[in-house]
């Protein structure tokens, strides 16, 4: 996974500054999962504030350039994909498609909606990267409608072990704009936690599952 450090600051700084992102170690938010986290990450916030927008939509597009130069389309995963890989679409002034959870139970049941090209080149827009199931799916659905999926691009990821040898297993390349420790050392430098719950927020990481359970 490549990350620069810069980028990596500027979208920790400004989606803790919208309260895209919260953090709250000691009274933990509930995943629909049913995991304790002392973060939540609503990155679907950034839409509302168009210089945050404008940042992650220019970013995910140079990092696309700098990485999979030889893009053809750009695909988001159903639902918070979609808005963010159109907007990079548009800017990179390339087709755009996007992947659903499951097929409409109507029309032509499709599951990937827009113009399928078999073989054409495609990078995979995501909004945050948690233990990647879903994402490795849309790019396991692209695969099989004949598609070629060079990599994903994400504005956030935890860093959850089970993510990244998910994502090595399936030999998809992912680039993520900032991650979960850039975005500790923003939220220390900031005041917004403190030095002693760096402990804590380790143990979480390394165990999400357990983590908080009495």
């Amino acid at each position: 996974m490549n990350t620069k450090i810069s980028s990596a600051r500027a979208i920790a700084e400004n989606l803790l500054k919208i309260g895209a992102i919260r953090l709250s170690p000691t009274a933990p938010f509930k995943w629909a999962s049913g995991w304790n986290s002392p973060i939540y990450c609503d990155n679907r916030l950034s839409l509302s504030f168009p210089e945050t927008r404008t940042l992650v939509k220019t970013l995910l597009a140079e990092c696309i350039k700098d990485h999979f130069s030889d893009v053809e389309a750009i695909a988001g995963v159903a639902t918070a994909g979609i808005p963010q890989g159109a907007l990079v679409a548009d800017l990179l002034e390339l087709p755009f498609l996007y992947v659903r959870p499951k097929p409409k139970d109507h029309g032509l049941e499709n599951l990937i909606e827009g113009k399928v090209v078999p073989g054409q080149k495609v990078v995979i827009i995501e909004d945050l990267i948690s233990t990647g199931g879903s994402s490795l799916k849309a790019a396991a659905e692209l695969k099989k409608a004949g598609l070629n999926t060079l990599g994903m691009a994400a504005i956030f990821t935890y860093g959850f072990d089970i993510s990244l040898e998910s994502f090595k297993a399936a030999g998809l390349p992912l680039i993520s704009l900032s991650n979960y420790d850039t975005l500790v050392e923003v939220a220390i430098e900031k005041g917004l936690i403190e030095p002693k719950d760096l402990t804590s927020l380790k143990v979480w990481r390394e165990n999400p599952s357990k983590w908080g359970i009495v």
